[in-house]
């Protein structure tokens, strides 16, 4: 690993978006330096992050790339099929893959891609990975930013990049506001195992009080087929459900999806969080850039928040890489501005779909139950729509990065 307290940028946040762009920029030669305040070790258990992720096609081309394609193949399980739902109505909307084709994308558990990233970071010399630290002070100059740590050590990069999280630090120390809200609601994640087999189909069920999503797994060590849940409740109802034991979880969860995946066992602790939405005024300042959560958060119904991250690291370093290229100033307003303008239709039009397709099926009553219905009905039966639903699903709307294609810039 470099020793220098020099490089290209530094990287505030070393979890799966700050891992992800170091990694790219150095497959590009170049450096960064990458804080975080948790010892990274840590965060590969089971019980510090039992959750899982959908990675759409676009994001797994990139990780491909970036030479992290063996945990996705041994241990990701590709999405072939997706299917909404309002409730268990009859009426459904149905995406298929279709034979031959790239799944709609990949579940994998969050910590198997934290270790193969971290792995990927610790071998690489172009990067310098230094955690746990806790970040001081961040100074921005005409021609760098500084970072002091508590320890008193200090680091200098044209460019800092903060991918610390929803809670930012470095963006909150920057004085950039965010315009956001918080849910009536949490959502419950956990893992089960059933005695049907999911086929690769991943479930997405509307009620009021949120959505019940279903995602396939690869088969638990037993055999049996495996899926990971996240149960969007009632706020009030959330402290309750984080109490619930196995057996009773596994009921509830039993009772809203109909049994469609038969005998159902919790195995793993279920975890609540709640949920709201972010998006920060300015996603730049002279010698600062926000990616992945630092910069927007939304609902997870699609599961596109991580996507919407992955789709940030591509853009940025594809844009850092040319600006690099031709001697550019990484940290300047008009590199960071192309970046900008690149992500922002797509960020602002994520974050408004979710948030309205979460209001939009949190009407009660059976009139608004009548209308979603039909519109699930009446798409279904319309090509262009289903395959516009299905690049989005795919990451693979707009002009799409090089990173997103498969290809280094």
């Amino acid at each position: 690993m470099n020793a220098s307290n020099t490089a290209d940028v530094l990287i505030i946040g070393g979890g799966l978006i700050g891992s992800t762009i170091a990694l790219a920029l150095a497959r590009h030669e170049v450096s960064s330096i990458v804080i975080d305040t948790a010892d990274l070790q840590t965060t590969l258990t089971a019980a510090f992050d039992g959750r899982a992720s959908a990675i759409a096609s676009a994001s797994a081309r990139m990780l491909g790339i970036l030479g992290i394609d063996d945990v996705l193949a041994q241990h990701g399980c590709a999405i072939r099929a997706i299917r909404v739902t309002d409730g268990t109505a009859p009426q459904f909307l149905h995406f298929d893959a279709g034979e031959g084709n790239e799944p709609l994308g990949i579940m994998l558990e969050n910590r198997l891609l934290r270790a193969s990233l971290l792995r990927a970071v610790e071998a690489e010399p172009h990067i310098t990975l230094i955690a746990p630290a806790r970040v001081a002070s961040l100074d921005y100059g005409d021609h760098a930013a500084t970072l002091t740590l508590a320890d008193g050590r200090s680091f200098k990069a044209p460019l800092a990049i903060a991918a610390d999280g929803r809670r930012s630090a470095t963006r909150t120390a920057a004085g950039i506001r965010i315009a956001g809200w918080q849910y009536q609601s949490s959502a419950l994640g956990s893992m089960v195992a059933h005695s049907v087999p999911h086929g690769q189909v991943a479930c997405e069920l509307f009620y009021p009080s949120g959505p019940l999503a279903l995602l396939p797994m690869v088969d638990h060590t037993d055999g049996r087929p495996r899926s990971a849940i996240v149960w969007t409740v009632d706020a009030h109802a959330a402290a309750g459900s984080a109490k619930l034991g196995p057996k009773a979880l596994a009921a509830e969860i039993a009772q809203r999806i109909e049994r469609p995946l038969g005998e159902v066992e919790v195995i793993a602790p279920q975890a609540v969080s709640p949920l709201g939405y972010h998006h920060a005024a300015e996603s730049y300042r002279p010698r600062l850039v926000l990616a992945g959560d630092a910069a927007h958060g939304t609902h997870p119904i699609a599961g596109q928040g991580l996507n919407m991250g992955f789709r940030d690291v591509a853009a940025l370093v594809q844009v850092l890489v040319e600006a690099a290229r031709t001697g550019q100033d990484l940290g300047h307003p008009d590199v960071l501005a192309r970046y900008s303008a690149w992500r922002r239709l797509d960020n602002s039009m994520v974050g408004a779909v979710t948030d309205g397709l979460n209001r939009l099926f949190a009407v009660p009553g059976r009139l608004p139950a009548a209308v979603r219905r039909f519109g699930l009905a009446a798409v279904e039966r319309v090509p262009p729509l289903k395959a516009r639903f299905m690049a989005e699903a795919r990451g693979e709307t707009g002009a799409l990065p090089a990173l997103l294609q498969g290809q280094l810039v």
